[in-house]
This record gives structure tokens, C-alpha cells and sequence, in this order.
């Protein structure tokens, strides 16, 4: 590996450490519509017109967490789950930038 791709690599994972600091608040999992019916003959969902209702969604040790959210806090959750994808792909970068560092064996 030459100086100038070395540091070329150096830069990047510099630039992806300081993106990760604004990558906070983060949650892993999405948030969900589901449709449900309330169980009242006389109601629109007796007659296939479901109610929706927004849910954040996460498994932990093998089982899925369901939480109500309501269309208020949807956009939050939806952004704390797009922030730990971020966080996601960038670990995943700086992880081959880190193994492409190693290999060239300049990091002790």
C-alpha cells in the first residue's frame, strides 16, 4: 500500500469515527403498521376496514417487543431506527478499513 492510498484510507476512517458521534439517538428495530379489529359488530372493522395502529418493533434473545407509538411518535422511532442503520453500515466500513490497516500493518 502506497503513502497516498495509506492516507487516503486514514482520512476516511477519521471522516466515518466523527459521523458516528452524531448518530445519536439510536434504536435497533422499525417501525410497523398493523391493522386490528376492535371486536364492536356496529364498527367499520367489523366490515374489513381494519384500524392502524403504529408499533416500534425489536427482538430481543429470540422474541419480538412490540411498543405503541401512535402516528405522534412514529417519525421519531422511524429516525432513531434510521440512525442505527447508519451506524451500522459505518461500523461495517471502518471494520474493512481497519482490516485493510492491519493487513498493511500499520496499526499496533
Amino acid at each position: 500500500m502506497d503513502k497516498r492510498e495509506l492516507q487516503r484510507i486514514k482520512n476516511r476512517k477519521r471522516a466515518l469515527e466523527k459521523r458516528l458521534s452524531s448518530l445519536t439517538p439510536l434504536m435497533r428495530g422499525s417501525v410497523v403498521e398493523l391493522s386490528t379489529t376492535c371486536g364492536q359488530a356496529n364498527c367499520r372493522c367489523a366490515r374489513g376496514d381494519k384500524h392502524k395502529k403504529v408499533y416500534f418493533s425489536m427482538s430481543a434473545k429470540g422474541k419480538t417487543k412490540l411498543i405503541y407509538l401512535g402516528k405522534e411518535r412514529a417519525a421519531i422511532a422511524a429516525q432513531y431506527a434510521a440512525n442505527y442503520k447508519v451506524l451500522a453500515e459505518l461500523v461495517d466500513e471502518l471494520t474493512i478499513i481497519n482490516m485493510d490497516l492491519l493487513k498493511a500493518d500499520v496499526i499496533k
